[in-house]
């Protein structure tokens, strides 16, 4: 016991000392927190499909190349023969770490949506995919408050003062007529997960189908409505997905609208000539693509990732691009991986609640505008 005594207060000052080594790095492009890496040190560096991750930052090049952080990146980019080079020529490696000092986030993912709908509402196609309204507003306050500049408020006029945009289920409940239509489908799940996903597709009976993504989001926080299954004990909080909602849902439809209007949030669509576009206005690409925090990472950053395939748990460790946000994407160490399109890609989105870490690339050029 005494050797205990003795012994406890060393080990506390050794790993308080410990503590205290760690020293991030800040940028003015992030609010992460940053320790700077060496490309030896990432598991799995030399296993990355080189071409295929520089492939996908050329294309959000066609976006981010206005961005001051990745003008000269995206040039280089551009005449570039060696992809691994590319990259390691051009960025450093930083890990990033969250506010506690941890360096494992969540991991989880989304995929392009295909439903089944028609130009004309019948008994079948019934749910309406509605586009933009014209009496949302978005409120800029940039001018007047600077400070404010990153937030974006939706309103709507009532009388003379602007108010909260209608929330889900005041837009199910208001008159048709106030909306426009892109198409109704047979499936008001289906549906609601197309609004949580931003983009998909929608198939006609005569084979014709039209790409359908984000427009405008109507103000509201988006709310994960699996946390209420688990609240009142109908889910298991190990086992909340997309499919275990569903199933859920269908095996409850008298409780249907009470739990999908939890989630107060809700979207207002376009129609695309292209797939699955991202906050970055470029298409995603499949396993190459996540969507990020953007107050942590900037839009158009390699980035890597060390996580798993969440069915076959084999390892994902590649170069990815930051192209798209989300409402529920909130964090250093938080992302959201896009599988794709198709059966196989939303059994993985789906289910997909897997740790990561991550690395961002850092641009040489401009690595020493520290905060």
């Amino acid at each position: 016991m005494n050797y205990i005594k003795l012994f406890t207060p060393f080990v506390l000052i050794i790993l308080f000392l410990g503590g205290c080594t760690q020293k991030y790095e800040k940028f003015d492009f992030s609010n992460a927190n940053l320790v700077q890496s060496s490309w030896n040190e990432i598991k799995g560096f030399e296993n990355v499909d080189f071409q295929g991750s520089l492939d996908a930052f050329l294309q959000g090049c066609q976006r981010s190349a206005r961005f001051e952080l990745l003008k000269s990146s995206c040039e280089n980019a551009k005449i570039s023969t060696n992809p691994k080079e590319f990259f390691t020529k051009n960025f450093t490696p930083y890990k990033m770490y969250d506010d506690k000092h941890s360096n494992t986030g969540l991991m989880t993912g989304y995929f392009e949506s295909m439903l089944y709908g028609s130009l004309i509402k019948t008994d079948r196609y019934k749910y309406p995919i509605y586009k933009i309204p014209n009496d949302i507003f978005i409120i800029d306050m940039s001018e007047v408050y600077p400070e404010l500049g990153k937030y974006r408020l939706r309103g709507r006029i009532q009388g003379n003062k602007i108010v909260p945009y209608y929330s889900r289920e005041e837009i199910n409940n208001r008159d048709e007529k106030n909306y426009e239509v892109i198409a109704y489908v047979d499936d008001e799940v289906e549906l609601f997960f197309l609004h949580i996903q931003g983009s998909g597709k929608v198939k006609f009976e005569d084979g014709t189908i039209i790409n359908v993504g984000y427009g405008i989001q109507n103000g509201h926080k988006y709310y994960a409505i699996g946390r209420t299954l688990v609240q009142m004990g109908e889910l298991d909080q190990t086992n909340v997905s997309l499919q275990t909602i569903a199933s859920w849902i269908q095996d409850n439809p008298d409780k249907k609208d009470e739990i999908l209007n939890q989630n107060q949030s809700y979207i207002f669509f376009t129609t695309n000539k292209k797939g699955a576009t991202g906050s970055l206005g470029t298409e995603l690409i499949a396993k190459k693509n996540i969507a990020v925090d953007r107050t942590f990472i900037p839009l158009g950053l390699p980035v890597f990732i060390n996580t798993s395939h969440p069915i076959t748990k084999e390892p994902i460790d590649d170069i990815v691009i930051a192209t798209d946000t989300g409402g529920a994407i909130k964090g250093e160490i938080r992302a959201d991986f896009f599988w794709g399109y198709g059966k196989e890609a939303k059994e993985a989105a789906g289910v997909m609640k897997e740790p990561f870490e991550m690395y961002i690339f850092v641009p040489n050029d401009i690595k020493d505008q520290r905060k």
